[in-house]
């Protein structure tokens, strides 16, 4: 007899053991719901504002008279509230000391660790079992470490995106000033237009405001770009741009695309009795936002391009490395950048990012 899935067989009858792993099951969802509550709750750590919530759900779930949570300093975070406060404070303050737990009657204090070091610690009041406060310890550690991760993570983007800043070339300032002066004489509306590229130019690298910007945001920065290399380097530089209008709104970190076509003029085009062209084309493919970046210089060997986004390159091509791992910290490891390219063939350099991704806004 066919029994549908989750239901009782036809007439009323039950199955032994039916009800208990239909019970069962439901516990299970609510103690996985509740522990995913619990570690967003520790996102931002024991100091954080969702410490509170984390609080209750472990209370709950340990179904306990009262829990706490604390760093090694500042106060206990309660839920509940012990029958002896002072005592739950000593035990916990011996816990870190002692770096192991410490028990008094019906009160326990368990240490938390993250990433093998010692982090806060857990209290625990209550008929509960001392194996259920032990992985209740190991989930808050657990769940302290991936915050730790994500923060440093977060710190590593934002210290890329600071050497990518301080990565302007004063050679590329300084030619560009002698040839905005150049035209102060002859051309005096070039100049000026120049003069203006120029300011984009720098007000976008150095900017502070926000770690995001639009597809449109970053092209007005590569054209003021290009249009300062194009005077410095005449008719040696050819350039082709070409975006579809449907990819200008995608959001994407400052500094994504930029060091990109700094480095095909730079590699491709400025080396000495060097000329070429350049082609930054932008589109989308469905769900996707695919920027190419192309020059048709010297290229080089395909295993030195990957030693290259490896971080084994010359500090030449550091832009392409941090620009590579901040795409792949921000939307994952499937994203970064390809490196099509052999030697006397140019290089090729494509972007895919998604159109729409959360966390990735325009501030």
């Amino acid at each position: 007899m066919a029994v549908e899935a989750g239901a009782a067989p036809r007439g009323g009858r039950r199955w032994p053991g039916f009800a208990r792993a239909r019970g069962a099951g439901r516990e299970a969802v609510s103690g996985l719901a509740a522990g995913r509550r619990i570690a967003a709750g520790l996102r931002d750590g024991l100091a954080g504002p969702g410490v509170p919530g984390a609080v209750r759900g472990l209370r709950r779930l340990l179904e306990a008279d009262a829990a706490a949570l604390g760093g090694l300093t500042g106060a206990l975070v309660w839920s509940g509230r012990p029958e002896r406060p002072d005592a739950a404070v000593e035990l916990a303050e011996r816990a870190l000391q002692s770096d192991s737990r410490a028990a008094d009657g019906a009160l326990v204090a368990v240490p938390l660790h993250a990433r093998a070091e010692l982090a806060g610690v857990l209290v625990v009041a209550g008929p509960v079992s001392g194996a259920a406060v032990r992985e209740a310890a190991l989930w808050v550690g657990e769940a302290l470490e991936r915050a730790r991760l994500g923060a440093s993570a977060q710190v590593a983007e934002q210290a890329e995106l600071r050497a990518l800043r301080a990565e302007i070339s004063p050679h590329f300032v300084y030619n560009s000033l002698t040839a905005i002066a150049s035209f102060v004489s002859s051309d005096p509306e070039r100049a000026h237009d120049l003069m203006l590229d120029f300011a984009a130019y720098t007000r976008h690298s150095l900017a502070r405001h926000g770690d995001h910007t639009t597809v449109a945001g970053e092209f007005q920065a590569i054209e003021a770009y290009l249009a300062l290399a194009r005077a410095v380097l005449g008719e040696r530089l050819r350039v082709q741009l070409r975006i579809a209008p449907e990819v200008l709104p995608v959001a994407l970190p400052y500094l994504a695309l930029q060091p990109l076509v700094e480095n095909a003029v730079r590699h491709g085009v400025e080396l000495p009795g060097g000329s070429g062209l350049v082609q930054v084309t932008g589109e989308a493919d469905g769900t996707e936002c695919v920027i190419t970046v192309e020059d048709d210089g010297p290229g080089m060997d395909p295993d030195y391009a990957a030693a290259v986004l490896a971080g084994r390159g010359t500090p030449g091509h550091l832009g392409l490395v941090n620009v590579d791992r901040r795409l792949r910290t921000v939307y994952g490891a499937g994203y970064g950048l390809v490196l099509e390219t052999a030697p006397g063939a140019g290089t090729r350099v494509v972007v895919r990012l998604p159109r729409f991704q959360p966390g990735v806004v325009v501030s």
